[in-house]
């Protein structure tokens, strides 16, 4: 592991701390936000089912998994850009 000046610790947070904060909003508001609004969805079909049931059920899981993925390859992508990635 590389050890880096103060300057670029402080960028390697930001930047972790910002996609990170990011992230948590998106969790957020497929966790809560849709589930809040879920009634005024029940109008709209998504494949025969009505929206606020497949966005509870199939909907979020789905984003959650994908995010997942997404913040870890974001993450090696920061951590490789300063030189602190792990070796495979």
């Amino acid at each position: 592991m590389a050890e880096l000046s103060m300057e670029r610790r402080q960028e390697h947070w930001r930047r972790t701390r910002t996609l990170m904060i990011t992230h948590l909003v998106i969790w957020f508001i497929f966790a809560y936000a849709v589930h809040w609004f879920a009634s005024s969805l029940h109008g709209i079909n998504f494949f025969g089912w009505p929206l606020n049931y497949y966005m509870a059920a199939q909907g979020s899981l789905i984003v959650f998994v994908v995010q997942l993925f997404m913040f870890a390859r974001q993450q090696h992508a920061i951590d490789v850009e300063f030189g602190v990635d792990e070796d495979e």
